[in-house]
């Protein structure tokens, strides 16, 4: 348990190493670095319209995960593998895992950084794009010595499909809060390691 939480808030501060320095240089006498990546609270007119839109947006996301991944990854180990087999004794790991080191690790270096600065330099449309294709391509970078290109490269569209939405949520729907995509990213990891900790 130690070793999860000790790599989880390592990973935090890497990925926040080059926003954090970024941060310091350019903006850190206009706005203080939390609110700079995101991590503020959402701002939303209705927020029941904004509930509903994410859970349809997750759970189709997640449909569609559970039916794609398989036959793109195949029989590979993912991140989730380590809690294979382990029941309720994995719990703990899996939220750990999927709350702080790649929810919110992952969150602050794409959304929170990549996507903010590019949106504010080229417009939503292409800001936008940009930051889930880089998300993409991490992914499929990951994969692609095991699964091949073209695995891979279907790999990269649907995780640069789903670091999209993310980054719709948050910039069209949240007031620039990355708090939904973080929210996102942390149960869809959650459903992978529980189903590979119980299934």
């Amino acid at each position: 348990m130690f070793d999860d939480i000790f790599y989880a808030v390592l990973q935090v501060l890497l990925f926040s190493l080059i926003p954090l320095i970024v941060w310091a240089i350019t903006a850190r006498n206009k706005e203080n670095f939390f609110s700079w990546i995101g991590l503020r609270k959402i701002q939303t007119k209705d927020p029941f319209k904004f509930a509903l839109l994410f859970i349809v947006l997750f759970g189709g996301v997640c449909l569609i995960s559970l039916w794609v991944v398989p036959l793109i990854i195949g029989g590979e180990e993912t991140a989730a593998s380590g809690f294979a087999g382990g029941g309720v004794s994995v719990i703990p790991g899996i939220l750990i895992h999927s709350v702080i080191q790649t929810g919110l690790s992952e969150e602050i270096l794409f959304r929170g950084f990549f996507g903010k600065r590019f949106v504010a330099r080229l417009g939503f449309a292409a800001g936008n794009l940009i930051q889930a294709g880089l998300f993409g391509i991490m992914h499929g970078a990951l994969f692609f010595m095991m699964i091949g290109w073209e695995r891979a490269a279907g790999l990269t569209l649907l995780t640069g499909g789903i670091g999209w939405i993310q980054g719709y949520l948050n910039e069209k729907k949240a007031g620039g809060s990355i708090l939904p995509s973080w929210i996102f990213h942390a149960l869809t990891n959650m459903i992978a390691g529980l189903g590979e900790a119980f299934l």
